[in-house]
């Protein structure tokens, strides 16, 4: 193949891939070629989608003749071993100039590697965080592209060609250099954990404490989604908790085995966050609740230990459900305000300029985690570029003062049932914590003097001091060893 026909190409053609393939297509001054390892798959998925005037080729040399330059090809292949072997047959085909995108779900610090591997080639690598699942794909996902600046002068008008559109704006932009793309999907999904933690904490207290059913609480949830809760998420949860099983006529969800799986976005942001030095607390639980409901050799050896005596049932119904409702706001805020926490210590310590109303902006369309509350963040961070801490910005603290007394009652209530509610009970103690005067840490330090002499500084005077514990318990001045 001699002829340069496509504008952007797509490597690899399982769903997220041929739906992402099918998104471009379908949009005006888009012609795609597609290539996948088995050349069968590609001529399966072109014959399948005639419209969408697909190029289909068969071999990396085919594949790259076919675009125009400078070259674009997005890479939605498995995360790994798979897409460095793909980079490098791209590397060999492509030319300086011409951009190489990963698609997926990489390590931001994989996709750090690549970037400078690739850049010595004179091609430019971007990093794509790409949100919204098999139908983001397909409609219009949200984006996080990272890389140089050239690559995002050919690649903005394509991705913002794709891109879902709220109000006017495309749910993409240029999130910063090398790994800056990545990182911030990392956190998009690690905040996704925690939501969706949040929220079945919210369904197992309804059910428990009301023995509504799961029809009854997906009615529940489909009024919260008019207000401040809308999401996709609740609006996703409605739908499932309405499901019945055609073969047992049960609920759905109760003929789901409890076991949530995990792809590991959400550990690597909890990773990522101690490395940095930032709590986020709320993702770490939601992280640890999936591995523990995958432990069923632990929980049934576990199932007879004792618990609380007598049933849960709350005295009133209507009053017990708004306190989950606000408790869950109060909580999902925490889980925002910990992600953007996690956001300005990446930048930090990468050097990306990443601005975080737009990262909020291209949030609310076509990604997991899309919901009304994004709207509040952008202005947050419009009002207030250096906001320390999200949950410090006017209206978070006034929705939290707001939801505090029930949030306390929610967690009590848990904890005395004996319900487990870790994402729940987590962001309150870090809400507690970051809003103390003054935290038991004091004495953590005076221990770790004790074993270790790692010193310990004091309120009353400058410097570093350290107390002679084995002998006279005397203080002398120390060089700081934190």
């Amino acid at each position: 193949m001699s002829n340069s026909q496509a504008n952007i190409g797509v490597i690899g053609m399982a769903v997220m891939g041929s739906n992402l393939a099918r998104n471009l297509a379908s949009r005006e001054g888009n012609t795609v070629a597609i290539y996948n390892r088995s050349a069968e798959k590609t001529r399966a998925v072109a014959a399948e989608f005639p419209d969408a005037g697909f190029v289909a080729t068969e071999t990396i040399e085919d594949f790259a003749a076919s675009l125009q330059k400078p070259r674009t090809a997005i890479i939605m292949v498995q995360a790994g071993r798979a897409t460095d072997a793909v980079i490098n047959q791209l590397v060999e085909a492509f030319e300086p100039g011409d951009i190489i995108v990963d698609g997926g779900n990489a390590l931001f610090t994989d996709t750090i590697r690549r970037e400078k591997a690739v850049r010595e080639t004179g091609i430019n690598f971007v990093g794509a965080g790409i949100s919204g699942g098999e139908e983001g794909a397909l409609l219009g996902p949200s984006i996080m592209p990272g890389g140089s600046a050239e690559a995002w002068e050919t690649l903005g008008p394509i991705l913002t060609s794709i891109a879902a559109v709220v109000d006017g704006r495309a749910c993409v932009t240029h999130v910063g250099t090398d790994g800056a793309g990545h990182f911030v999907k990392m956190i998009h999904n690690g905040i996704e954990y925690a939501d969706m933690q949040l929220i079945a904490e919210a369904y197992d207290l309804i059910r428990r404490g009301t023995g509504k059913s799961p029809a009854e609480i997906a009615e529940i949830f489909a009024e919260w989604n008019k207000g401040e809760l809308e999401s996709y998420l609740i609006e996703i949860t409605a739908e499932v908790l309405r499901q019945t099983d055609a073969a047992t006529g049960k609920p759905l969800v109760d003929v789901i085995v409890d076991q949530a799986g995990a792809k590991g976005t959400g550990a690597w942001t909890v990773q990522t966050a101690l490395d940095l030095g930032i709590p986020v607390s709320g993702i770490a639980e939601a992280v640890f609740a999936r591995s523990l409901s995958s432990k069923p050799a632990q929980r049934a050896a576990a199932s007879a230990l004792p618990g609380p005596d007598g049933d849960f049932a709350v005295a009133d119904v209507d009053a017990f459900v708004e306190d989950v409702r606000l408790a869950l706001y109060a909580s999902k805020i925490i889980a925002y305000s910990q992600g953007f926490d996690a956001i300005v210590a990446g930048a930090e310590e990468y050097n990306w300029d990443i601005k975080k109303g737009d990262i909020a902006a291209i949030w609310r369309g076509g990604c997991i985690i899309r919901a009304q509350f994004l709207n509040r963040i952008t202005d947050a961070y419009a009002e207030n570029p250096g906001l320390v801490a999200l949950v410090t910005a006017p209206y978070f603290t006034d929705a939290v003062a707001g939801a505090q007394s029930a949030w306390r009652r929610v967690v009590i209530a848990a904890a005395q049932a004996g319900i487990p509610s870790p994402a729940f009970s987590s962001s309150l103690a870090y809400y507690d914590g970051l809003r103390a005067d003054r935290l038991p840490a004091a004495l953590v330090q005076g221990q770790r003097d004790f074993f270790g002499a790692h010193t310990y500084k004091r309120v009353d005077r400058e410097g570093t001091f350290h107390t002679l514990w084995s002998g006279d318990r005397s203080e002398i001045q120390a060089v700081d060893a934190h």
